[in-house]
């Protein structure tokens, strides 16, 4: 009796619980537990689905995947090219049409900036005509200091190359723009077409070559204008080289 009016009490009911009310109590009791789980598992999954595509796009995408970080590809023997590099300073010789700044320490009479003649030769106060053609500036540097020996205490003489249009292509044939083009660093036959405007609307892409002169003769190296377009290490770029006369049929 005790425990029916305690019952009764504490429901607001008469008597105490039936089986099948208990039984609908734990089902209410089970569906508020999982409303209140469902937002954190389903902010989980939206989490998850939200890094897929990114997962998805590196694979698909080769330039973003660690294993594409590979060290460029250095230029072969065959002149193909996969990166553009500076020309090394201590790797340069001057050429003709090359302008050269000269600076003796102390100076400034002696110091000037000079244009290598066509016949290889510049001209400097008190020393007159000099010869640089085929020099390193560092070498440039010793044989003109040691020239001023005679007229300055201790020398001290600086050559910068301030301009490179000795080292020159040649474009001919089915292009926007044919001519000489100055070769300030290592720029490949691609780049050349582009500086020039492009190919021809005529031109026969897949017979573009490279005419260039080796040990006294003249090699023809086909150029693969669609596979360098791809933009790819190993496209078939080529190297271009001082002299080099690109033909585009």
């Amino acid at each position: 009796m005790e425990e029916s009016a305690l019952s009764s009490k504490h429901w607001g009911i008469s008597g105490s619980l039936s089986p099948h009310y208990r039984l609908s109590l734990l089902f209410s009791a089970l569906a508020a537990l999982a409303l209140a789980v469902a937002p954190r598992s389903i902010g989980a999954q939206a989490a998850t689905l939200a890094d897929k595509p990114a997962e998805t796009a590196a694979k698909n995408n080769p330039a973003t995947s660690p294993e594409s970080k590979a060290d460029p590809v250095a230029p072969d023997k065959t002149g193909l090219a996969t990166t553009a590099t500076p020309v090394a300073p201590d790797s340069y010789r001057i050429g003709m049409d090359d302008s050269l700044s000269i600076s003796v320490w102390h100076e400034p009479e002696l110091s000037s900036v000079v244009v290598v003649r066509p016949d290889g030769v510049i001209t400097l106060p008190l020393i007159n005509e000099v010869n640089v053609v085929g020099l390193k500036p560092i070498e440039l540097q010793e044989l003109l200091t040691e020239k001023l020996k005679s007229y300055v205490s201790e020398p001290q003489v600086t050559v910068i190359v301030t301009g490179i249009k000795s080292r020159k292509v040649y474009l001919v044939g089915q292009v926007a723009k044919q001519g000489s083009y100055p070769l300030e660093g290592n720029e490949t036959v691609l780049q050349l077409l582009a500086t020039s405007g492009g190919v021809g609307p005529f031109a026969k892409t897949g017979s573009i070559y490279v005419l260039r002169g080796e040990q006294g003769k003249q090699v023809r190296i086909p150029f693969k204008y669609k596979k360098a377009l791809q933009g790819r290490s190993g496209n078939g770029d080529i190297l271009l080289q001082p002299g080099d006369v690109v033909v585009v049929p």
